[in-house]
């Protein structure tokens, strides 16, 4: 079954509770959308506030992310070289960190640290890794990479770091193509999910669908998870 990430782009620490509360009890784990403002347009929580209190709390241990015993959270770290802070994270108690490939110079030796960072594969405290890759980025960078990967993310969108960006059909194929080589990876999709886009994202061998707008922005977000559980 193709399971369906609600993501959110938080404006501070109480538009981030605000939305995780939206979608408690529907889905087991949320996208927490994170930008810098320098790989992305604009910055978002906790980047757009200076040295935000609520997240050094977080990451000091000090108090727990927002529902933590409620629903999981991973983390679309978009923003320019991740290598200092995707692991303040998962301190944070993240379930999946994702680097964009396109935010290093390095992107080998940023997964290198981080499998040598993080516990075994066998370990409750497992965090699982992706990389995201733009449209316009070429699918043979992810080849060298897929072994030491759990799953892939594409964008489904040219303009990264905004909501309700229009879906681009260009990554279909590239999904395709992708599925054909390797046939065992999850392939996640971020970006112009709806309920149009939806099917012919799972046709062309998506696993999972990340989707913003859509529900958030829906006048029913529980009835909006549900048609998209069923397709």
């Amino acid at each position: 079954m193709t399971e369906i990430i609600p993501a959110i782009i938080p404006k501070d620490f109480k538009d981030l509770r605000e939305k995780m509360f939206l979608v408690l009890g529907m889905v087991p784990l949320a996208q927490i959308d994170v930008m810098d403002g320098n790989f992305t347009p604009k910055a978002s929580w906790p980047y757009n506030a200076g040295e935000d209190s609520d997240f050094l709390s977080i990451k000091n241990e000090e108090k727990p992310f927002p529902f933590n015993n409620k629903i999981d959270f991973e983390v679309d770290l978009m923003v320019r070289n991740p290598e200092s802070l995707w692991f303040d994270w998962i301190t944070a108690g993240a379930k999946r960190i994702i680097f964009h490939l396109e935010s290093t110079n390095d992107i080998g030796s940023l997964i290198k640290d981080f499998r040598h960072r993080s516990v075994p594969k066998d370990s409750f405290f497992y965090v699982e890794l992706g990389i995201a890759i733009d449209i316009a980025t070429d699918n043979e960078n992810l080849a060298p990479l897929v072994g030491d990967i759990d799953f892939v993310q594409f964008m489904g969108i040219k303009k990264i770091g905004f909501q309700g960006e229009p879906f681009s059909d260009e990554v279909l194929p590239k999904i395709e193509n992708f599925r054909k080589s390797f046939p065992k990876i999850t392939i996640s999709v971020d970006g112009g999910v709806s309920l149009i886009s939806a099917p012919k994202l799972v046709l062309a061998g998506t696993d999972r669908l990340v989707s913003g707008s859509a529900i958030l922005g829906s006048e029913s977000i529980r009835e909006t998870i549900g048609i998209f559980k069923n397709l």
